[in-house]
């Protein structure tokens, strides 16, 4: 079928192009009786303006950006992300916005960068997201150079001027390691995400506050393959932990495969706690402890946050609810 355009409304309603355009956009040039009678015509034949001519006019595109800097494979294993989107979306959704995604390669900050700055250009969003805020970030003082309105999802102190979104991982981390030395546990381990991200960093000052240093700590990109590996090199160690918190749900599950794998007995021999309380956390054997947050209310709230910002609203920084702890069958005291 036929897209309607400008000139087939022109030509039914017996007026020119620009009178229609005129009509359209709600600007002044055609009486009302004239304007009424193009609006019907337009609803009636089906007519949408275009996105480009839409922002050629300088109208809202009523779409905000994100985009991830990972691999596009990411999406299928890593249940944060799902549910933040899934939380975008139903918050943007209520304002009849929609979210553009795209994924850009994992190590170009410089391609991520020239995503916004292209869609910005365009008039194709109103608005952006930043994820995965390193320190120094070099995508923060670009974003505000080119002023299009952003969130920016992680510690403030990563933010610069932009409105940001975050969460007290400090506080969870206490959590975390009050209740492992609560049942009696020395040993502690943790398996990190990657070392460049402010929240990691974060975290890693405030477990270090709280008596894990570095050496118990392993990086990894936080692929469940790498989670992995960081659990043998731990296990195999001569100071075997009794404990160990992952940096997120995959890597605490497939670090509950090597203990089997290892023979180890799962709480008894080894204590696991996760983050972020996927519903995966749930359905292994046995359950995961986790730090729980509610992800997709998280979403919500950065989309809510956003939307404020594209409005003209002065926003600073705005702190989520810490994670929780939740305990399941994968923690208990060390065995004697």
């Amino acid at each position: 079928m036929k897209r309607p355009t400008i000139a087939d409304i022109a030509r039914e309603a017996g007026v020119s192009k620009g009178a229609v355009s005129y009509a359209l956009n709600d600007r002044p040039g055609v009486s009302e009786a004239t304007r009424a009678r193009i609006l019907a015509i337009a609803e009636r034949l089906g007519f949408r303006a275009s996105a480009a001519a839409r922002a050629l006019a300088g109208a809202p595109a009523y779409v905000v950006g994100l985009a991830l800097r990972r691999p596009a494979g990411t999406l299928g294993v890593e249940p944060f992300f799902m549910e933040l989107i899934s939380g975008l979306e139903a918050e943007l959704a209520t304002r009849s916005y929609a979210l553009l995604l795209q994924m850009v390669p994992e190590n170009d900050a410089d391609a991520e960068f020239e995503v916004y700055r292209q869609w910005w250009v365009e008039g194709r969003v109103d608005g952006v997201l930043l994820c995965d805020l390193h320190a120094d970030d070099p995508r923060v003082p670009a974003i505000e150079r080119i002023g299009v309105p952003a969130v920016a999802i992680g510690p403030p102190s990563a933010g610069g001027g932009l409105a940001t979104l975050w969460s007290d991982d400090a506080v969870a981390a206490a959590t975390a390691v009050e209740y492992l030395t609560g049942l009696g546990h020395r040993r502690l381990a943790r398996v990190a995400g990657l070392p460049g991200l402010a929240r990691t960093a974060a975290r890693t000052r405030a477990f270090a506050e709280l008596g894990l240093t570095e050496e118990m700590t392993v990086f990894t990109d936080y692929s469940g393959e790498a989670g992995a590996r960081a659990t043998r090199g731990l296990l195999d160690g001569d100071a075997r932990p009794t404990a160990i918190v992952y940096d997120n749900d995959i890597m605490a599950i497939a670090g509950l495969s090597v203990a089997r794998e290892r023979g180890l007995d799962v709480p008894a021999e080894l204590s696991i706690v996760g983050w972020d309380d996927s519903p995966m956390c749930g359905l292994v054997h046995p359950p995961l402890t986790a730090l729980a947050r509610d992800i997709y209310t998280y979403g919500a709230h950065a989309a809510r946050l956003l939307l404020a910002v594209i409005a003209g609203e002065r926003v600073g920084a705005r702190l989520d609810e810490p994670a929780r702890l939740l305990v399941r069958g994968s923690t208990a005291p060390p065995s004697r």
